[in-house]
């Protein structure tokens, strides 16, 4: 094979090298970096830093107390909010909008982009979580940094029904990060209720000019499972291995309105919310993989159909018993 030289492009031989030719410039040498040109770099991004936090519409108590990454998180934030809702339509700023209607509302909003990332979240989040804006846009970007790792797959598919049909409303009831204080106060993160539709803000409608605007409200607190808790707000119900009902406590009628009698021989999927069989499907596939007793499906957060037409929000944990012949349901009432 013929290697050619890279100045004059004739044949090169193995025993010789090859020069530039006279006139043309040799290749530069690569350019090593100094002690004083990393700092001037540095100090460089630090004044763009600097000028990007004296734009940021807080107070200058809360710009003194931003790191480096909290400023590059809530610019991110600012910039998507600016391409959804560009200045002559954009919503108005946090101290317009005011501190005491934001309280009277029973939870905080929260607008994603298309793709999920956090685009506004209204400063009463801190009433809820027990984390301010900045602190919650350390978790991350998106919706899913700041939700339970369990939920992801269950809010994505939520979020991808919501966009197909936009203008749908969907709910989904899902664990969120909040501070250490809460978690110590009240022994984990705190369960929320996201209630919102995907919203068309300027045309022609596409991923860029669409945001899911939502309402995150609490529901009660999620115990531990070995937490004994309140016996008033649960009931338990035995099913065969296809989830038709054999059995059920006669507290079920003070939660759901049904008598035990009419409940009995019924399908556990009748009762679902259509957007919520999904999530139980996978519960009970997680129980049909093993055929031995005391097998667990996890815990998941579905509604089930009052006797009065309404949809009660259940948290519900399944085992396989009976020497894996039956399946006990734990239903534990949110409010």
């Amino acid at each position: 094979m013929t290697i050619f030289c890279s100045h004059c492009h004739r044949p090169l031989q193995a025993e010789m090298s090859c020069l530039p030719r006279r006139g043309t410039q040799a290749p530069l040498k690569p350019f090593r970096s100094t002690k004083s040109a990393s700092k001037a770099r540095r100090d460089q991004i630090n004044v763009e830093l600097q000028a990007l936090r004296s734009l940021l519409p807080i107070s200058a108590r809360e710009k003194e107390r931003l790191s480096y990454l909290h400023t590059m998180a809530l610019v991110c934030l600012r910039l998507r909010g600016a391409q959804l809702f560009p200045p002559d339509s954009a919503p108005p700023a946090e101290p317009a909008l005011g501190a005491e209607l934001l309280s009277l509302l029973p939870g905080f909003l929260l607008v994603l982009s298309a793709n999920g990332k956090l685009v506004y979240i209204s400063e009463n989040v801190a009433q809820v979580l027990g984390l301010s804006v900045v602190q919650l846009l350390a978790q991350g970007d998106t919706v899913f940094d700041i939700l339970d790792g369990r939920a992801h797959e269950d809010v994505r598919k939520k979020l991808l029904l919501a966009q197909e049909a936009p203008g749908r409303e969907v709910t989904f009831v899902s664990e969120m990060r909040t501070s250490k204080a809460f978690q110590l106060q009240h022994g984990g993160n705190r369960a929320v209720a996201v209630h919102g539709r995907f919203t068309a803000l300027r045309w022609p409608a596409s991923p860029s000019t669409t945001a899911f605007l939502a309402l995150c409200t609490p529901v009660a607190w999620l115990p531990a499972d070995s937490d004994a808790g309140s016996q008033d707000d649960l009931f338990q119900s035995t099913h065969i291995l296809d989830m038709t009902f054999t059995d059920v406590t006669e507290s079920v009628t003070y939660h759901l309105g049904y008598r035990r009698e009419e409940l009995i021989g019924q399908s556990w999927y009748s009762l679902l919310h259509p957007e919520d069989t999904d999530l139980a499907a996978a519960q009970h596939r997680a129980m049909g993989e093993s055929l031995g007793t005391g097998t667990t499906g996890g815990t998941a957060v579905l509604r089930v159909l009052r006797r009065d037409r309404t949809w009660a929000w259940l948290r519900v944990s399944a085992r396989r018993d009976g020497g894996g012949r039956s399946i006990t349901c734990t239903s534990r009432c949110l409010r």
